[in-house]
């Protein structure tokens, strides 16, 4: 057996041979579907952000940052709409009473920190900033740049309006991270009415001692996405039905 073989055969993240859940049947639709990346910033993605000591075994690995970049670069090519949901905090929100154990960390280690949401005072080149390589996707007047959302889901900010606004009703989700924001992200835009597919090589997971944060986004996106994918495969099936 060759090593490449038995590297998957015992790699964690490998899906079952003989599952238990049936495929759902889902089809990507070009005229329906938007890309949607979360947190795209420097403070996940970059060697220099506060959270990369518990997240960058895990984007190295995926090449996330790399999986992302494709992903923006082909959906502009394709037309497909864009959006992001970034996580952003501002001075007051340092004044809330209370949070759960990953919330303190962020605050603590003032991540995804702005002066204010009326400024961008030091804003460029933060850890709240997106990466350089994705600034000439992002910035382009199209895409959907959405409200910050302030803990993990987009229940606090305008994500789910902007795409019904814009006719979407499939998704094809990407970004950070993969245990707390995506599958928050993933669970709520299900519950509101949208087909998902989540890009598994386009998102990465902490891996701390409580555990490996990205084998249990796996784990669930089994479960709960209409599709798991690569992002090879997310950009086939774009271009697949790009076609039609």
């Amino acid at each position: 057996m060759s090593s490449s073989k038995l590297a998957h055969q015992v790699s964690p993240y490998a899906d079952p041979a003989d599952p238990a859940l049936p495929k759902t049947g889902f089809g990507l639709d070009r005229s329906k579907a938007a890309l949607v990346v979360i947190d795209p910033q420097n403070d996940f993605l970059s060697p220099g952000g506060a959270s990369w000591p518990f997240f960058g075994q895990s984007i190295t690995e995926n090449n996330t940052v790399g999986h992302i970049g494709q992903l923006f670069k082909a959906a502009t090519e394709l037309g497909l709409v864009v959006a992001v949901s970034p996580h952003y905090y501002y001075p007051v929100d340092h004044h809330w009473h209370f949070g759960g154990p990953l919330e303190k960390v962020m605050h603590d280690i003032n991540m995804f920190e702005r002066k204010g949401p009326t400024t961008l005072e030091a804003f460029e080149g933060s850890g709240a900033d997106f990466l350089d390589q994705y600034k000439q996707y992002l910035l382009d007047g199209k895409t959907i740049i959405a409200s910050p959302h302030k803990v993990y889901g987009p229940e606090t900010n305008d994500l789910v309006l902007q795409l019904r606004k814009q006719g979407v009703s499939q998704i094809l989700l990407a970004g950070m991270a993969a245990n707390l924001c995506i599958e928050s992200h993933l669970r709520e835009l299900i519950e509101q009415g949208f087909e998902v597919a989540v890009v598994r090589d386009a998102t990465a997971g902490p891996r701390v001692p409580e555990g490996d944060g990205y084998l249990a986004a796996i784990i669930n996106y089994r479960f709960l996405a209409h599709a798991l994918w690569t992002t090879e495969e997310t950009i086939r099936q774009s271009r697949m039905s790009a076609q039609k």
